[in-house]
């Protein structure tokens, strides 16, 4: 396939390297005849190549993401891919300072800023109007996954607390473009700068409490000052809700979650993380 792609694209390549840690992808760094680096990207379905594509037109010129130098719209055999330009730098670390978490809370405020289009999309839903049944949706579809891992007494306390939790969230905040996976390490920093944001297989328009769960999981809450300055990059562009009230909810229903994806996915490929995201869960309940 990786061949397949590179001919269909006319890409003069020297080397690729399969990149690690890519879950809803295949990404190849590339180094062209002409001394250049670029990423040429796979995704697993066709919907995801569809968000993808839409994504880097709507954020060009109002959010830092990687230029699109060239894209096929795959076939029966493959969903379609991406040739990107490289971002300098590499993913956001928790050693980097509070100028750094100020930038990334400036770049999740503008992609936060952005709005639908008025023209109808073919890969992004705008899921915000009914946004607690997108919630119920995801929830209950992973559900199926998690049965199969936790013991009945656990699950059953498991989907009591999605209930009662999600009753106690406030008004929705949007209708936003949000990233659904604003983690570590689709952020992008060259040592006192934030390159940008890579990765947007799963956006969708809708809620801006949604986006904040993994950031804070992997990156704010091991330092103070790191969320401070988050914080004040954030509102440096546009009002930041109360999380205190919104992170509880997303932490248990993405640990929820990330079990059923790890199921999904094949439990023993996943060990780690799956039994990361059991204790997790098991804290909450």
């Amino acid at each position: 396939m990786q061949n397949r792609v590179i001919q269909q694209l006319g890409l003069q390549v020297e080397s690729a390297n399969e990149v690690e840690e890519s879950f809803s992808s295949t990404v190849y760094q590339c180094e062209l005849s002409t001394g250049e680096c670029v990423y040429l990207k796979i995704p697993y379905s066709k919907l995801k190549y569809e968000r993808e594509l839409e994504a880097y037109e709507i954020l060009k010129g109002s959010v830092a993401i990687p230029a699109l130098l060239d894209h096929w719209e795959g076939d029966e055999e493959c969903p379609g891919a991406f040739v990107l330009a490289e971002l300098k730098g590499k993913p956001l670390t928790t050693a980097a300072t509070p100028n750094v978490a100020y930038q990334v809370g400036v770049l999740h405020a503008e992609m936060h800023s952005i709005r639908p289009p008025e023209e109808s999309l073919k890969g992004i839903k705008n899921e915000f109007p009914n946004w607690s049944t997108f919630l119920e949706k995801q929830f209950y579809s992973f559900a199926e996954d998690v049965r199969d891992v936790l013991d009945e007494s656990l699950y059953g306390k498991a989907l009591k607390k999605f209930e009662q939790m999600k009753h106690e969230l406030p008004p929705p905040d949007g209708p936003s473009f949000v990233h659904m996976d604003f983690r570590p390490g689709n952020i992008i920093v060259d040592e006192e700068t934030v390159s940008g944001v890579i990765d947007f297989e799963s956006v969708r328009f809708g809620s801006t409490e949604i986006d904040f769960t993994k950031l804070h999981r992997d990156f704010l809450a091991y330092d103070d000052r790191l969320f401070q300055a988050y914080q004040d990059g954030y509102k440096s562009v546009r009002p930041l809700i109360d999380l205190e009230k919104v992170l509880p909810f997303y932490q248990f229903t993405d640990a929820f979650n990330s079990i059923g994806w790890c199921q999904r996915r094949g439990g023993e490929d996943n060990a780690s993380f799956l039994e990361l995201n059991v204790g997790i869960l098991k804290e909450w309940l």
